[in-house]
């Protein structure tokens, strides 16, 4: 598409979209979400009412097929990504992916090089990278203030899935791509990967799920939890314009009581940067033994989103996506392409080997 007035906007799911993509959407101009589905027809109904949207089917592929729709935003079960992704692409329609991008790394190249194809606008909402504080961490950091990078450490804490008495669903299955690996750990490759302009090389991982069986509504039985609700990462990133055989740590947990945490944190040879949440970022200089904070702008919210990282990053996000669009541009400066879904999906399944083998794994592609 090209030069349009109005963004035509088909969502998929109404999980995420309903607490986060549709109030973005719905606050940018030039913008409109026509239609919605999802495999419960009376959610998308009730989304639908909620948010005015015309049109409900219980069938995506209804809204791929749609003529008025431009964008179709994938926010369903990593299992329906691959399928979903290649439908809307091969239909001529712009693509927002959720992560992770899907199950493994062989749908991910397939799926990257479908997108290559078609010429198409497609990304993955990554959209912590769109936090004024991030950005600025990540010019600071190849501009050099902080050094050469020596270490990273990425922490995220949450006591969501703590509860025992919290019910099954896709989330607890592998098969459907649940866990917080895929869920949290994608953002942790990702944000690690482009705030130091490089790659992850090497993974040792070790994954638990500490609880271990849940009450599944649908059946009426319990049912095993086959997903990770903790994961511990080990890093090693290729030398790059800003890192010399860095390091780095990743450690997730979905059932941690205590204060929610979510950081990242990049060590170099003459200082170190910290982000938290959704717009602090501070830094600090070898020797002064403090951290120090730096002023930064913070993102906007849209009307009726929830203030945490998440909305602030997607608020930005979807004006980006929607200007970039209108404007027929298939690329966003900094946005998450499928290519970087890749290699973060080459990550999670050699974090996933790594557990599995309890041993040190190389990132390859191939």
């Amino acid at each position: 598409m090209a030069n349009r007035e109005v963004v035509g906007v088909g969502i998929i799911g109404t999980g995420f979209a309903r607490t986060t993509q549709l109030p973005a959407f719905r606050a940018c101009a030039g913008a409109r979400v026509v239609a919605i589905a999802s495999g419960h027809r009376e959610n998308a109904e009730t989304v639908a009412r909620e948010f005015g949207i015309p049109a409900v089917a219980s069938d995506w592929r209804e809204v791929v097929a749609r003529e008025d729709v431009d964008l179709v935003s994938i926010v369903t079960p990593p299992v329906t990504h691959a399928e979903i992704t290649t439908a809307a692409l091969d239909a001529g329609k712009a693509v927002l992916c959720e992560k992770p991008m899907a199950l493994n790394a062989g749908e991910t190249d397939a799926m990257r090089r479908r997108a290559r194809a078609s010429g198409r606008l497609a990304l993955i909402d990554h959209e912590l990278r769109f936090l004024p504080a991030r950005r600025l961490m990540r010019e600071m950091i190849l501009a050099g203030e902080i050094g050469r990078v020596r270490h990273a450490k990425f922490l995220f804490r949450s006591d969501s899935r703590a509860s025992a008495e919290r019910p099954w669903s896709w989330w607890s299955d592998e098969q459907a791509g649940g866990g917080a690996l895929g869920a949290i750990g994608s953002h942790a490759v990702d944000s690690l990967d482009w705030l130091l302009a490089t790659h992850i090389t090497h993974v040792s991982a070790s994954l638990a799920a500490h609880v271990r069986e849940r009450h599944d509504p649908a059946s009426g039985e319990t049912r095993p939890v086959t997903t990770d609700d903790e994961a511990s990462l080990l890093l090693n990133f290729a030398d790059g314009d800003a890192t010399e055989r860095a390091t780095g740590i990743v450690c997730l947990s979905m059932v941690e009581a205590g204060a929610p945490e979510h950081s990242v944190a990049v060590f170099g040879s003459e200082g170190a940067l910290r982000a938290e949440g959704a717009g602090e970022l501070w830094q600090a200089r070898v020797g002064d033994g403090a951290w120090r904070r730096v002023s930064t702008d913070n993102a906007p919210l849209a009307g009726g989103l929830r203030d945490n990282e998440w909305s602030r990053g997607f608020t930005v996000f979807a004006r980006e996506i929607v200007a970039a669009l209108r404007d027929g541009r298939t690329t966003i400066d900094n946005a998450a392409t499928f290519d970087d879904g890749h290699h973060t999906q080459l990550v999670l399944d050699a974090a996933r080997a790594a557990h599995a083998g309890g041993c040190r794994v190389t990132v390859t592609d191939g």
